[in-house]
């Protein structure tokens, strides 16, 4: 789970970095079951992702548990 926004950035920049991924291999794949083979970690770490950075936003700042 995300706890503060050094981490939500990070995760935005990894859910990017993973869609710069799946886009190459896109491009250099040419066999559909092999495009899909290979783009499924990705994409389904980008869905975890996307998850957490909306379970992150969906909590008021002064809500959230402060870390000690």
């Amino acid at each position: 789970m995300i706890e503060s926004e050094r981490e939500l950035e990070a995760t935005l920049e990894r859910i990017q970095y993973f869609q710069r991924q799946v886009a190459k291999i896109r491009e250099v794949e040419k066999d559909p079951e092999s495009y899909r083979l290979s783009s499924s970690g990705y994409l389904a770490e980008i869905d975890r992702m996307n998850l957490d950075v909306r379970e992150y936003l969906s909590i008021f700042p002064g809500e959230m548990k402060k870390s000690a």
